[in-house]
């Protein structure tokens, strides 16, 4: 999505050779118009697959997925990576690690909203290592419901997580790929 590329080159900001900030835009400011549009174009690649549920973690994919959602006219259901108070009941868990917060997780969602019913899309806002993809594709096994694919908004193909997961099979839908990164400079697909 040339838009998206542009967006990254002109806000975007590379730590080091491995993270990439897009703050400004998508993971703590949000521009909601240029989401909605992140949105309609991961929705289209999946229209048509019988998506039933979007599935993402919190917090900074929920954004994305929700817009998802709305053109898809779905429900979004998030996991949670701390098990609220709030949260009654049998969960499904996976554990997954968190390679920019350096630390181990185990993300939950409430068995009440995925069933062996559900065709679910999971949407998230980067795909590096592949750890929280994992850990969704995880959940849904878990609830016995059929996996439409994975719709990503930044992937870091130099962390070969995208190739890990498709190579198990799973269709994995990235909106823009990055090849190498290095301070003041960012090499897409």
């Amino acid at each position: 999505m040339k838009e998206l590329q542009e967006r990254i080159l002109a806000d975007g900001q590379v730590i080091g050779n491995n993270i990439l900030k897009v703050d400004a835009f998508l993971n703590h400011q949000i521009d909601p118009r240029f989401i909605l549009r992140l949105g309609e174009e991961l929705a289209n690649r999946f229209q048509g697959q019988g998506v039933t549920k979007i599935l993402t973690v919190e917090a900074s994919g929920i954004a994305v997925a929700m817009a998802v959602g709305l053109y898809l006219g779905v429900p979004v259901v998030f996991a949670k990576k701390k098990q609220a108070l709030t949260q009654e009941g049998d969960v499904y868990a996976a554990p997954v690690f968190s390679y920019t917060r350096k630390e181990h997780l185990e993300i939950s969602v409430a068995r009440c909203f995925l069933d062996s019913a559900d065709v679910v899309l999971i949407i998230d806002d980067f795909l590096a290592h592949g750890e929280a993809l994992a850990g969704m594709i995880s959940l849904v096994a878990q609830a016995g419901g059929k996996l439409a694919g994975a719709g990503i908004v930044i992937e870091k193909k130099f962390q070969k997580g995208g190739d890990a997961i498709r190579a198990t099979g799973v269709r994995v839908e990235s909106l823009a790929a990055i090849e190498r990164m290095s301070p003041g400079e960012v090499i897409f697909e």
